[in-house]
């Protein structure tokens, strides 16, 4: 529960981000913006076709009377669309972060650095090589989306089970995939593998939940994916600089208070005490000291005849005993 609570955080975190920074979010709008038209014209085309398409999928009702016909159909044209919609969520993330990588680049690098820094050893690639990598892994992720979606769809057709556990299921695995793909800005910068990503996220499914299920569900909402966007790279990078041991922690903050670059307060946190200034540890008394109630052993103290004897209050710890007081 409390990876689900941080990936939430992260999720929150970015938004506030980029919401500071105006001309970062203004700076990723265009990129999903394009895309979202792509997609209203290929789900508005869908709508339309919705049915000559499930009446070519289902030629066996064509003698099943009207009633039974009109409802298989209609079943399979809704499941359909809601099929097409969940893949829609997954990978209107994946074509909107093709088409404006260098914008989403430069801003989860702007992140990186107001978080403390680029990691060390970032991996400098040129942009075809950039978009070519983004792609091949954008279809990795599409190959392992559809292993869970055509499953799930054909459930979706059982009575009672596909109107109630399957879309939360399905919903489920489109935010593990939609945070799988909006963190490989940042992943990619590190040199980390798609299929590494994948363990790396599997480790911590609550994390990535947590982080893509609310993402998921607010994609839906129509013309609410373009502003979310922005926020959602930044939110990832937060999410995998915690990965990869490189954050500072969901309840930290994006960035401190007053700094509008987000970077770190010169005070910091609060630092141990140098090993000189810290108590030291109490030594354990030797077979030959007698114990007493308030003699304390220092940590170079050696058990002998040397050791403090009992009852002393003026006993100090430290390499050579004291006397006591005449």
């Amino acid at each position: 529960m409390r990876d689900l609570g941080a990936g939430l955080r992260y999720l929150g975190q970015g938004q506030r981000w980029v919401l500071s920074r105006g001309r970062w979010f203004g700076f990723g709008l265009l990129p999903a913006l394009i895309t979202l038209v792509l997609y209203a014209a290929v789900l508005t085309a869908l709508g339309f076709y919705a049915d000559d398409i499930a009446a070519w999928a289902t030629p066996f009702a064509d003698d099943w009377g009207s009633v039974g016909r009109m409802l298989t159909r209609g079943a399979f044209a809704v499941m359909l669309w809601l099929a097409v919609l969940m893949l829609a969520v997954v990978t209107f993330a994946a074509v909107a972060l093709l088409i404006g990588d260098p914008f989403y680049e430069k801003l989860s690098e702007k992140v990186e650095e107001s978080e403390g820094g680029l990691p060390e050893g970032a991996v400098e690639q040129p942009l075809w090589r950039e978009l070519w990598t983004s792609l091949t892994d954008s279809l990795f992720v599409l190959s392992r989306t559809l292993v869970f979606t055509v499953p799930l769809f054909a459930l979706g057709f059982v009575p009672v089970l596909g109107q109630t556990v399957i879309p939360v299921l399905g919903f489920c695995v489109s935010g593990f995939f939609l945070a799988l793909e909006l963190t490989s800005v940042a992943m990619q910068r590190r040199g980390i593998p798609v299929r590494e990503r994948l363990r790396m996220l599997r480790g911590r499914k609550a994390l990535a939940l947590g982080f893509g299920v609310p993402l998921a569900l607010a994609f839906l909402v129509p013309l609410l994916a373009v502003p979310l966007m922005p926020g959602a790279v930044a939110g990832a990078t937060l999410l995998v600089r915690d990965l990869t041991g490189t954050g500072r922690g969901p309840d930290a903050g994006a960035g401190a208070p007053g700094n509008r670059d987000g970077a770190q307060s010169p005070q910091g946190p609060p630092r141990p005490a140098a090993p000189h200034l810290q108590q030291p540890p109490q030594a354990q008394p030797g077979p030959s000291a007698q114990p007493g109630p308030s003699a304390q052993a220092g940590p170079y103290a050696q058990p002998g005849p040397y050791a403090q004897p009992p009852g002393n209050p003026y006993a100090q710890p430290g390499p050579y005993p004291q006397q006591p007081p005449r």
